[in-house]
């Protein structure tokens, strides 16, 4: 192990994890160690250092965690984007597809006024369809998505491309072959 550690070291990899063939890239021994997940807000802020953001949106579950202590560090308001049901009071949805089949992504109706500057984060970057949903949702209450911001991206899934192609700014701290 070098002796400057980098994010990706402190990702460990699951085999066969949910599925047979399947490379899981778990960022729960990141979070846990107190220098690795400093290192992995620290960087996830940096492109967007001095520039303007009201709000930081995560989705579920894990830009959770990620979503609160970059809000937290930029004295913002975070934004939970759901699944489906998992609101109280009045949401949009959005539909996206999954590789088997379908998901709805909610938010609260009135949790970004129109014209709200927000931060998109989550822990990984596959395909791009749960972010995809949540920056139309974003863009549907008004705001305006200054960037998107991931710990890990999987390149071979193609969801970087997918993102840019909307015309988001995409930074990812890591990139992992393979799905």
């Amino acid at each position: 192990m070098p002796a400057h550690k980098t994010v990706q070291d402190y990702i460990r990899t699951i085999v066969d994890f949910p599925h047979e063939g399947i490379l899981f890239r778990d960022v729960t021994t990141l979070f846990a160690d107190p220098r690795g997940f400093r290192m992995a807000i620290d960087q996830m802020l940096h492109p967007w250092a001095g520039q303007p953001i009201d709000k930081v949106a995560g989705l579920e579950a894990r830009g959770f965690i990620l979503g609160g202590a970059i809000a937290h560090q930029l004295s913002v308001g975070f934004v939970p984007i759901r699944k489906k049901g998992k609101l109280p009071g009045a949401v949009i949805s959005e539909d996206y597809q999954l590789e088997y089949g379908a998901a709805v992504v909610e938010i609260h109706d009135d949790a970004i006024a129109a014209g709200e500057r927000v931060l998109l984060v989550d822990d990984l970057l596959a395909t791009g369809g749960t972010a995809a949903a949540g920056i139309r949702l974003i863009e549907r209450l008004g705001g305006e998505i200054r960037g998107c911001a991931f710990i890990v991206d999987l390149p071979d899934l193609g969801g970087h491309e997918r993102l840019t192609g909307m015309g988001m700014d995409v930074h990812t701290l890591c990139a992992f072959a393979g799905a």
